[in-house]
């Protein structure tokens, strides 16, 4: 079975659920399955594949272990308004509705109150993967990973990177996931998993803050100009400062920058990096912080836009002593095989409350949402002056 428990996912979706329980509990929204690089092929046993896992997954419960686990070491989560709510919650696969064209391309979409679906994404994301390299493409084994993920997590802890596994959306299987984590451990530079599960049962840190659809949510919610804004700050009024890493380029760097005052660059402890230029992107945080005297070697920057062990090391390298750094690398640790592509899927948020939202990244094959949408919002974002 793909997904092993309902904390077999991100911590970034729990923390969100419990931010949108706090402010926006009666939300509805919709969510829609994209491949950044469609291939197709998609075929019936996959779609029987995938309706059996829906099956399994509506089964799920949170155990008693997994709620001590939260109670004793995720204070940011142990509200008991919250636990009583995860502790009741199933997931219903009535909020999807999906298909396969004739052209083998998957479809899919996710409706029903924000703090009831936010929770599929993930879990969603890896089952749709796993099933997809159980039916549609079969030319691979897991007979060298466990080397690879020797050799990867050796590599970048000898060049000097704190790095963290965010693998799970688009791992190859759990066992994919499992083989890295295990080789990872005890390795200087690993500080952890974004995975609630694996992070339980490895005794590891869980990793992980804000996802774009809180920003997009409240953009949705409460006006486009100076959503980065107005969500970080309900951000801190639930979370104090704590899980302090700021998610940049919702509607691109500019506009981000535009909101992160003095306050916010304060409180927080630093942003995320996740589309275009990581050098260039750093530099400009660099200046951001000294424009407004803050110390950059007091803050961090987590990157996690598609990386390598190469191009980590390219960063570590280039910024070294100039600001705090952490790489979060999800693909390259948990699908990477050789002459068996990983697929590029993504479930995005594309409307709440019947109002569109988008997603403006800097990088263009990053953004999403509806045409005009887009093009209002480009609108309402461009420079003044």
């Amino acid at each position: 079975m793909p997904i092993q428990s309902i904390l077999d996912n991100d911590l970034y979706k729990f923390t969100m659920m419990n931010a949108v329980l706090r402010h926006y509990p009666d939300a509805e929204v919709e969510y829609r399955f994209f491949d950044r690089d469609p291939r197709g092929g998609y075929n019936e046993a996959f779609l029987q594949g995938f309706r059996r896992q829906l099956d399994q997954l509506a089964e799920m419960r949170l155990q008693a272990e997994e709620v001590a686990y939260i109670r004793d070491r995720l204070d940011v989560l142990d509200r008991p308004d919250f636990l009583a709510y995860l502790h009741d919650y199933r997931f219903n696969p009535d909020e999807l509705d999906f298909r396969i064209d004739d052209q083998g391309q998957f479809h899919l979409r996710v409706r029903g109150l924000w703090s009831q679906t936010i929770l599929w994404e993930v879990p969603l994301l890896a089952v749709i993967t796993e099933q997809y390299f159980i039916h549609c493409d079969t030319n691979w084994t897991l007979d060298d990973q466990a080397r690879m993920a020797d050799g990867k997590s050796t590599a970048l802890s000898q060049g000097g990177c704190l790095f963290a596994d965010f693998g799970t959306r688009r791992r190859r299987n759990p066992q994919s996931q499992e083989i890295f984590i295990r080789q990872a451990m005890g390795k200087t530079g690993f500080t952890g998993t974004s995975n609630l599960h694996f992070a339980r049962v490895f005794d590891l840190m869980a990793i992980g803050t804000m996802a774009h659809e809180w920003i997009m949510g409240v953009s949705g919610l409460e006006g486009l100009p100076h959503a980065n804004q107005r969500a970080l700050q309900r951000w801190i009024e639930i979370y104090e400062g704590r899980l302090g890493i700021a998610l940049t380029d919702t509607f691109g760097l500019d506009a981000f920058l535009a909101d992160f005052d003095p306050a916010l660059a304060r409180t927080l402890d630093g942003v995320r990096h996740d589309s275009g230029d990581p050098f260039a992107f750093g530099d400009r945080i660099i200046r951001h912080y000294e424009s407004i005297g803050i110390r950059p070697d007091t803050k961090t920057i987590v990157f996690s836009d598609g990386l390598d062990v190469e191009k980590a090391l390219a960063i570590q390298r280039y910024f070294k002593g100039r600001i705090r750094l952490s790489f979060g690398i999800g693909t390259h640790f948990t699908n990477d095989f050789a002459g068996s592509e990983p697929i590029h899927v993504v479930l995005k948020m594309w409307s709440i409350d019947g109002v569109p939202v988008i997603k403006l990244a800097d990088d263009p094959g990053k953004v999403h949402g509806d045409p005009e949408a887009l093009r209002a919002g480009r609108w309402l974002l461009r420079p003044a002056g």
